[in-house]
């Protein structure tokens, strides 16, 4: 959870936030290179369910993409949705990202269809859009609730869009299981009354 820290302002947390946006993007296109570059070597660390030996890749299937076109869908909603999440405080935006990570990739693990393989930073960014969603009524702050109506206005129809069944080449079920991890995580990771009072250090 954030913890405050003195000398920390608003422009400082924003920095920081926005330095560790661009650098996770940078990553992710970097591995979209090398997996280009090999062939699509990267793409076995997609997860496919209920293979035991598949378990290990829960966390890297966040991280590879199917092509560029896949990344570039991606890109601009993880940089903002993430930007923000993380105002809040890099511990917090952290363990947010790995408890949607984890619960996203078992349940995909758990649930998806035999034969499929699936990977890519959707299911994180259905989870910062659910958490950003719910954090603000849930610690009762006027500015995060401003910040999921706005969420909710820009990206809600992408969202239920993504969350439906009938679409070809799309895991609704990693979107869902992401959406219900961010909302869990908004209530698992709110802040108490006295450090919403304190400035949040990243």
């Amino acid at each position: 959870m954030s913890e405050p820290q003195a000398g920390w302002s608003q422009g400082d947390r924003a920095l920081a936030a926005g330095k560790l946006m661009l650098a996770w993007v940078a990553l992710l296109w970097l591995l979209e290179v090398v997996d280009v570059a090999t062939g699509h070597a990267l793409d076995g660390f997609g997860v496919t369910p209920r293979d035991p030996s598949e378990l290990v890749d829960v966390v890297p299937s966040s991280f590879i993409h199917f092509g560029f076109a896949h990344l570039a869908a991606n890109t601009v909603p993880l940089l903002v949705l993430g930007f923000l999440a993380a105002l809040a405080g890099l511990r917090r935006f952290l363990l947010v990202c790995a408890l949607i990570i984890v619960v996203d990739g078992v349940g995909v693990w758990l649930i998806a269809p035999d034969g499929t393989n699936t990977a890519g930073a959707s299911g994180v960014i259905f989870g910062l859009f659910g958490f950003l969603l719910v954090s603000g009524f849930v610690e009762r702050r006027p500015l995060g609730v401003l910040a999921g109506v706005l969420v909710a206005a820009v990206w809600g129809g992408s969202i239920l869009a993504g969350l439906a069944p009938t679409q070809t080449g799309v895991s609704w079920q990693g979107h869902l299981l992401g959406l219900l991890a961010g909302v869990a995580a908004a209530f698992l990771f709110r802040r108490r009354p006295e450090a919403s009072r304190a400035l949040s250090a990243p």
